[in-house]
Parts: structure tokens; sequence; C-alpha cells
């Protein structure tokens, strides 16, 4: 009956298992990208400021297309002397239109264009920083998941050793000490491996934000963890930097919006040519008190042209031009502060990137070393050859080698994307 019993509550934790697998869904990094292009919060608000500067680029806006207007009127008044009544009521269509203003409606639309245009360039930076947080976060969970298997792993050695000091101690071969010792080095290390379980949910929750998925969404992560080398090549990065890199081509967009700006304030210095024209169309009904009533009706259509020009405005059109050249003069510094920057920030992430890759080699030699280190000195350490204490170090020194191996993958990976977002190569053509 105990054996029937055991058999239904196995078959009921594999069944459970298998449900709960069920629900994850496979999850590869390309998709997860494709997740957050659609779902993530800040790229969704980036695509809305896209669609604003959209609608406001058109001609209407810039002031080429004429205006219409409808204007009515009712008025009612008696003159209390000899009893007057009078009511009027008045109606007319309206069109204003600009017809020339100093060319500042072609250089105000050519404005909207680049406003449009810097619109979509700032959604690319968001999308490009929304690709390698995404990618960044995706593999931090693989890091943490490779942590946790070595962390289980260390935790399993210290069992077995906990079990062997305990098995020694039941038949004589041990002290109290001993097992104790071993005791508390495994509970030391369970504690290190429940914290990492709490740090791999973490980090799912972290990423499912980034998606704008369930907090309590669960995943299948199936992408290995490793970090393909490259040989790159410092010029060839610095060349595809300065042609493609977004945030650079954005302040391009923001110079030549100054320029724009220099445009604008200079159209003031020409006179304004406007036409307005309609028709007007009033009805008057007069009362005297002793007299018959009085209607009158006009229909009135006209055309006027007018032609303004200030000839005197206390230097303030003089200030504003001056004004929108400094502006120009200050995004030009600003544009030679960003190349600069960037290029600083090029060299420093290839010599990182060359270095990280040096130091992922070692660490992989040493985790390697480190590997058959441990195996041998479980061996020494069943047939007395070492004792706990050197032991315990050499699986530290395993642990440590382990980690190590794992932060120096997650290291090149970060600096491989870092350049990748540098040079533009998410949004551009692959290397």
């Amino acid at each position: 009956m105990r054996n029937l019993n055991k058999y239904i509550i196995s078959l009921l934790v594999v069944l459970i298992s298998l449900s709960l697998h069920a629900q994850e869904d496979e999850l590869i990094l390309s998709v997860a990208i494709e997740k957050a292009l659609e779902s993530n919060y800040g790229i969704i608000i980036s695509k809305s400021d896209v669609e604003i500067a959209s609608i406001n680029n058109n001609w209407g806006t810039a002031g080429r297309i004429p205006t219409i207007g409808f204007n009515a009127t009712s008025g009612n008044s008696q003159e209390l002397i000899d009893n007057t009544k009078i009511n009027r009521i008045a109606g007319g269509i309206a069109l204003n239109w600009t017809l020339f203003n100093g060319f500042k409606v072609n250089i105000t639309k050519d404005k909207l264009e680049k406003l449009e245009e810097l619109s979509k360039g700032r959604s690319a930076v968001i999308i490009e920083s929304a690709i390698q947080d995404v990618t960044m976060s995706y593999y931090n969970i693989l890091l943490q998941k490779n942590r946790l298997d070595v962390l289980n792993k260390v935790m399993l050695l210290s069992k077995d050793r906990y079990d062997y000091e305990q098995t020694k101690y039941d038949i004589g071969g041990s002290v109290t000490y001993n097992v104790l010792l071993a005791k508390n080095i495994y509970l030391d290390d369970k504690a290190s491996f429940l914290n990492q379980e709490v740090v791999v949910r973490n980090a799912i929750r972290n990423m499912n934000f980034l998606l704008g998925q369930e907090a309590s969404k669960e995943w299948t992560f199936t992408e290995e963890f490793n970090s393909e080398t490259y040989e790159y090549i410092l010029g060839d990065l610095m060349d595809k930097m300065m042609s493609n890199n977004q945030t650079l081509q954005n302040q391009y967009v923001n110079l030549l919006l100054k320029q724009d700006e220099i445009g604008i304030q200079k159209s003031t210095l020409y006179p304004r040519v406007s036409l307005t024209a309609g028709v007007d169309n009033s009805y008057s009904w007069t009362k005297p008190d002793t007299q018959p009533e009085l209607y009158t009706e006009a229909l009135t259509p006209y055309g006027n042209l007018s032609l303004t020009y200030d000839i005197f405005s206390a230097g303030n059109r003089k200030r504003a031009i001056n004004i929108a050249k400094i502006n120009e003069e200050i995004s030009q510094i600003e544009t030679d502060e960003i190349k600069h920057s960037l290029t600083n920030q090029l060299y420093n992430e290839y010599e990182v990137y060359n270095l990280r890759k040096v130091l992922l080699e070692v660490a992989s030699e040493s985790l390697e070393a480190a590997e058959m280190n441990l195996q041998i000195a479980d061996e020494k350490f069943k047939s007395g050859v070492i004792n706990s204490f050197n032991y315990r170090d050499i699986q530290l020194s395993y642990l440590n080698s382990a980690l190590n191996q794992l932060q120096s993958i997650y290291n090149l990976i970060y600096s491989n994307t870092t350049l990748t977002r540098l040079t533009g190569g998410f949004l551009n053509e692959s290397k």
C-alpha cells in the first residue's frame, strides 16, 4: 500500500511539473526584441511623438494655405425719445491669405520636416536603448541561471561532504567538530543558492517590464550563454560611428533646425503681402414710432490686398537674428562635443572589448584547472590526504573561478552590444 501511495505521489509531481512547464513559452533573444518593439512603454510613447510630428508637418501649419472664417452678429436697440426700434443682422464669409512674408512659409515647412525627422531620430535612440536593454537583460538572466547552477553544484558537494562526515561519525570515524563544520558549510552554500533563486526571479521580472509583459510571466530561455568574438578594426568602427550613430545624426538635424531659425528671423526684414476677400450680407429693420417700418438689405463682396512693413522695430529684429546665429554656433559646438565624446567612448570600449576577450580566455583556462583540481581534491579528501580546510579552500577556488568565467562572458557580451550601439549597428546592416 505504501509503495502504491509513493507511486501516486510521484505521478502527481511529474504531472504538475509538466503542467507548469507547458505554461512557459520558449523565448529566444530575437523574439524578446520583437516583443519589446511592440510593447515597450518607451517605444510606444516615442511612436506617438513621431505621429504628432508627422501630423504637424503640413503646409497648413506652415501658413501656405489660406484660412476661411464665418461671422454673424445681431444687434437690437431702441431710441427712447422717439421710440424708434432697430434690429440689425449681419453675416459674412472671409478669406485671409498671406501671399508673401519673406519666405517664412517655405522655411517653416522645411523646419517642420526636420522636426519630424528629429522625432524619428529620437525614437530610434529609444529603440536602440530598448534593444540593448533587452539584450543585456536576457543575457543577465542566463548569467544568473548559470550562477545558480554553479551554486547548486557547490551546495551538492557540500551536502555530499556533510553526509560523508555524518556517516563517518556514525561509525566512529569522525568527531563532532568535523560534522558541525561540514554542516555549517553546507547551510551557507544552501543560503547562497536560495538567495540566487530570488535573483533569477527578479531578473525575469525586470525583463518582463522591458517587454511590456505581466510580472508573473514565465519563460524558457533557449539561447546559449556564450559570446562570439570579433576582430574589430578601429578605423572601420570609427567610420560606421560617424555615419550611423543615431545621437550624432540627431545633432546634425538639430544644427539644421538652428539654421532654419536664422532664416525665419531674417524673414521679418521683408514686407508682408496679404489678401483678404469675402462677402458680407446685412439686414436692417427700423420701426419709428410715427412712421412706417423700414427694411434694408445689402450684399457686399470685397477683395483687398495689403502690404505691411515694419520700418523700425527698436532693433528687435536685428537682435533676434543675432541670437539665432549665436544659437547656431552653440549647436555647432555641441556637435563637435558629441563627436569628441563619442570618439572617446569608442576608443575606450574598443580597448575594453579587446581586454575582455583576453580575460575570458584566462577565466576559461582558470575554470578548467579549478574543475580538475576539485575532482582531485574530492578524492584526496575522502582518502584522508587533505583535511576539511584544504578541501574547502579548493571548493571556494572553483566557485570563484566558475563565477568569474560567467561574469567574463557577460562582460564581453556587454562590450559587444555597446560597440554595436555606438556604430549604429542595431538599426543598420550587420557588420
